[in-house]
């Protein structure tokens, strides 16, 4: 069996656990290499406020974090590029919300 088709077996054995555990149907998988390298401790910060606060743009979420807006606005499109945020239009205003409610790494066994 090819080493892609195995991983997409594991893949979706695993989601089907998730599934059967209680887990909210709304959720991410995203494997080791994708998390290594996307989930920064500044990024998990910025998933963690938009998930715990009221935020009413990307410029009040910089705010909020005391961090540059253009710094935030580039984690916040890598995040949205990967599926963990996604964006409410409000005027000009984009608002970053959670797009799933739950974020789990695929194991590596």
């Amino acid at each position: 069996m090819a080493t892609q088709e195995r991983e997409t077996k594991r893949g979706l054995a695993f989601i089907r656990m998730l599934a059967e555990g209680g887990f909210s149907p709304d959720f991410l998988v995203i494997d080791f290499g994708t998390a290594r390298s996307v989930l920064t401790d500044r990024r998990m910060e910025l998933l963690e406020t938009v998930r715990d606060e009221e935020v009413e743009s990307v410029t009040d979420l910089a705010e909020m974090l005391g961090r540059d807006e253009a710094a935030v606005s580039r984690d916040l499109d890598l995040l949205c590029q990967n599926d963990m945020i996604e964006y409410e239009r409000d005027g000009r205003r984009k608002i970053p919300k959670l797009k799933h409610d739950t974020v789990v790494v695929e194991p590596l066994l």
